[in-house]
């Protein structure tokens, strides 16, 4: 039996809405981010015109003798920046005379070792941090995190996909997933953090605080006490921050308190 003309309506009208929804929570915000990014006058042209140099958050290892642990993300380089951030991993063991910073990147060694300086702007860009810890709270995760590096499963040449991943922010994300303990969230633009294999639809968010749905990165849902609340829809994060009160959105990113106690 056909469908009445009651049905139709009620049908075309409920497409409309969640269409509307999708263009309200998506891809308008990511409009207007792009519009305000091609505005901008300092975004280098090229890789090598880029500024590659410490950002100075990290003091020198002579003057801080603990042990530290920090993840920063940063825009990547040119019309990318739009909507995405890539992460990194950095440990120093106490006493340790420097830093190891540890990347995935496309190119060369997959997961690189002090491939940049530590805390150093990502394309020109400056880092955000997203954990930093010191002291005995640093020493006692760092064996976790090089454990974490070791075992990436990703971590052979051609493992790489900028999208939706395995990518640089899938990474940060297994060493997040393998050592809870530091109990963060990775930026909404961290394109790739949400990827997981078909075989891995749901689990357990990184902070081991929530779950997540994960539809081999092209979509997806987490909600947790650490991550919040985020819709993934292509890559694009939607959400919100309840526990350190924030909005997310595509391109933009996390609006409202700063994630780090």
């Amino acid at each position: 039996m056909a469908p009445g003309p009651a049905l139709i309506f009620a049908t075309m009208i409920l497409l409309a809405r969640v269409l509307l929804l999708i263009l309200g929570l998506f891809f308008f915000p990511l409009g207007a981010h792009a519009l305000w990014w091609v505005m901008r006058d300092d975004v280098a042209p090229t890789w090598r015109d880029a500024d590659w140099s410490s950002a100075k958050l990290l003091p020198q290892p002579a003057a801080a003798p603990q042990a530290i642990v920090a993840i920063y993300a940063a825009r990547v380089g040119r019309w990318r920046g739009i909507f995405a951030h890539h992460s990194w991993v950095v440990v120093k063991e106490e006493g340790a005379s420097r830093y190891t910073r540890f990347d995935k990147v496309g190119w060369g060694s997959p997961v690189r070792t002090n491939g940049w300086v530590a805390d150093g702007r990502w394309f020109g860009n400056p880092p955000q941090p997203i954990v930093y810890l010191e002291g005995e709270a640093a020493a006692r995760l760092i064996p976790q995190i090089r454990q974490a590096v070791a075992s990436y499963p990703y971590s052979r040449a051609g493992d790489y996909n900028a999208w939706p991943g395995p990518n640089s922010n899938t990474f940060v994300a297994h060493v997040m997933r393998s050592v809870p303990e530091l109990s963060a969230a990775m930026p909404p633009t961290a394109l790739g953090k949400d990827w997981q294999p078909f075989r891995d639809i749901v689990g357990l968010t990184p902070s081991r605080t929530g779950f997540q749905i994960s539809l081999g990165g092209y979509a997806g849902l987490s909600v947790g006490w650490v991550e919040g609340i985020e819709v993934d829809l292509l890559g694009l994060v939607a959400g919100l921050d309840l526990r350190r009160p924030a909005i997310k959105l595509p391109g933009w990113g996390r609006i409202g308190m700063d994630p780090i106690v």
